[in-house]
């Protein structure tokens, strides 16, 4: 059975995900504030939304196994 302290590196690197992720959505709110985006910002805009679909994915995932590790 694992204990909180093996688990402890896996929430460090969720934490660590999820403040990226609010990072990138502060991003995506600023450049969103905008009455119009350029075709730049409507790049920038994708880009960002792709940033955090993917470490949304990886929080998952890890929490997943995190959860799986904790009631095996």
């Amino acid at each position: 059975m694992a204990t909180d302290v093996d688990v402890m590196p896996d929430g460090e690197a969720i934490r660590r995900l999820e403040e990226q992720h609010h990072h990138y959505e502060e991003q995506l709110q600023t450049l969103m504030r905008k009455p119009y985006l350029s075709a730049e910002e409507q790049l920038e805009e994708v880009r960002l939304k792709k940033i955090k679909l993917r470490l949304k994915d990886e929080i998952a995932a890890m929490s997943s196994s995190a959860a799986n590790l904790h009631f095996a």
